[in-house]
């Protein structure tokens, strides 16, 4: 199975702050990787260094065929290939949940606005939102909102899709609603990493967790490893009931 995205040794730090120390791993193709671990422990970051959202300060990260590292990285054409979704929506308040979706393909892919309308009811669809086309964010539930950001994302057609705790200001009911439509993403084959704190979901649909701790990949393994863990630090993260 080709890799879709590898890190290899890659550092980053914020003033005198280490926050990746030499982390490396790789996701195959159709693939879902869960990020997990405490707070600080440099998830968060490792996802936005995947979309150069930050830049590093060693290593190598390769992300459908970029390489992202590299000085003379197109931002654009990255952005093309790789989808992410935040915890907070990010949608315009001013624009339909259609209108929110059909911007970037009509500015970024130069889709025309019937293909863009055609694209935005799909992806709604997919989503299970169709009937909310012309309502507004304020409109909608927080997670109505946040499927309309995944929607959004999928709307580019990406290769790689990347979440950032989207469910961490959601309460359980709509938590539901969103790992539903990532749980369908996944099984139509999506390669994705989420940054999570849903152990359950990981355990479930994650083909490889990767536990953080302190900047570091502290262990890495199937779903089941979460009941097994090899490590102390693992153990009593789990056992913690994050």
């Amino acid at each position: 199975m080709s890799a879709v995205v590898k890190l290899s040794n890659v550092h980053k730090s914020f003033g005198t702050n280490k926050v990746l120390d030499g982390v490396s791993f790789e996701v195959g193709r159709g693939e879902v990787a869960a990020v997990i671990g405490q707070s600080g422990s440099g998830k968060s970051t490792a996802l936005r260094c995947i979309n150069a959202l930050e830049t590093i300060d060693g290593g190598t990260i390769d992300v459908c065929g970029h390489a992202v590292h590299d000085a003379k990285l197109d931002r654009r054409s990255l952005r093309r290939d790789v989808g992410i979704v935040f915890q907070s929506y990010n949608l315009f308040p001013h624009l339909t949940a259609e209108q929110n979706i059909m911007l970037a393909p009509t500015c970024v892919k130069n889709k025309s606005k019937a293909e863009a309308r055609d694209l935005a009811h799909d992806v709604l669809r997919r989503v299970g939102l169709a009937e909310k086309a012309d309502h507004f964010p304020e409109q909608l539930s927080g997670g109505q909102q946040q499927r309309v950001a995944i929607a959004r994302s999928l709307a580019m057609q990406p290769k790689l899709m990347l979440f950032d705790e989207v469910t961490s200001a959601l309460d359980p009911q709509l938590t539901g609603e969103v790992l539903k439509v990532m749980e369908d993403l996944a099984r139509g084959g999506m390669t994705m990493i989420l940054v999570t704190h849903e152990m359950a979901f990981a355990r479930k649909v994650a083909s490889q967790v990767v536990y953080m701790h302190k900047g570091k990949v502290w262990e890495t393994g199937p779903g089941a490893m979460l009941d097994k863990p090899n490590t102390a630090e693992l153990a009593d993260f789990v056992g913690s009931g994050l």
